[in-house]
């Protein structure tokens, strides 16, 4: 069972959870560009070597051609959009915790957060698929030579112009397969290790910075195991041409699996895996140190 210590503030998760947000996108960006770039490399001619080798030689190559740069491209998409997605990523944790509670002290059990976690991914996918798509078509640009975007405003607007709404959107269906299984596993293990990691006869509350990012990177890392195979098609089908997958998902997943097997489905595992540590530790950090603030200033929001 999990221990609650006080009543749940869906409001108060909206703003820390931005605040995580902001933190996460600032330590992780850099290998993000790095997962996409692999999960995007095209399939090399007979007789030609990937463009990519791997995770470090993708970095290598990427810090060498564009420079530390190169690392952040994209990052003005999830900046923008990342401190509202992580805000309504906690407020949907925050509502899904309280609507399950039939008084505010009631304990939750762990498939209870699961499910809060699942809506949590729910409500993100509004911000989020945007969000991605124009994120991945900015990191790959550089790799492939042509620079058709100045910026994310750029992009946004030339996807509208070339396919209405439904062109910004792109991929929605395949960031809420991704988003709402990874989101319940993410905050179930998140409040499991603290749980497990706060001392006998000490509040959750008071858990120390190590603990909680260690939690938190923990978390991350579960979030991503579930994450990475939908994440992969989500990310080639959102960069591919107009019209080259006209059955969405299933055309990806065949055409990923006849031309590179099942393992494909994990290509980006370790620069993902390099990235889920840190990045997570630093977003529930960051929401942990905002809900202590908000608590501090505003105990009876």
């Amino acid at each position: 069972m999990a221990k609650q210590v006080q009543p749940i503030s869906p409001v108060k998760n909206f703003f820390a959870g931005g605040f995580g947000g902001v933190c996460l996108v600032f330590v992780g960006h850099p290998l993000d560009t790095i997962k996409v770039r692999l999960q995007t490399q095209p399939v090399p001619q007979p007789g030609q070597p990937l463009l990519y080798s791997g995770t470090f030689d993708c970095f290598r190559k990427t810090l060498v051609g564009e420079g530390v740069r190169g690392l952040y491209k994209g990052m003005a998409a999830p900046i923008v959009g990342v401190t509202p997605m992580f805000a309504v990523c906690f407020f949907g944790f925050g509502l899904g915790k309280r609507l399950q509670q039939r008084k505010p002290d009631d304990i939750l059990t762990y498939p209870q957060l699961f499910a809060a976690g699942m809506l949590s991914g729910v409500f993100t996918t509004v911000i989020m698929a945007p969000g991605e798509r124009i994120k991945c078509l900015l990191q790959i640009q550089a790799a492939t030579g042509e620079t058709k975007y100045s910026g994310p405003m750029d992009c946004a607007k030339q996807l509208y112009r070339e396919a209405g709404i439904r062109g910004v959107y792109k991929g929605t269906v395949l960031t809420l397969m991704r988003d709402v299984p990874a989101s319940g596993m993410y905050f179930m293990t998140y409040e499991w290790l603290k749980n497990i990691l706060t001392p006998e006869g000490r509040s959750v509350s008071d858990l120390s910075v190590p603990r909680i990012l260690f939690a938190g990177g923990l978390a991350g890392i579960f979030n991503w195991v579930v994450a990475i195979p939908p994440d992969v098609l989500k990310s080639r089908f959102q960069t591919a041409p107009p019209g080259k997958y006209p059955n969405g998902f299933k055309d990806v997943l065949r055409e990923l699996i006849r031309e590179e097997g099942v393992a494909s489905l994990y290509k980006g595992f370790t620069a993902v895996m390099i990235r889920a540590f840190p990045a997570n530790a630093a977003c529930f950090l960051g929401f942990e140190v905002a809900m202590k603030f908000l608590n501090w200033i505003a105990p009876g929001l």
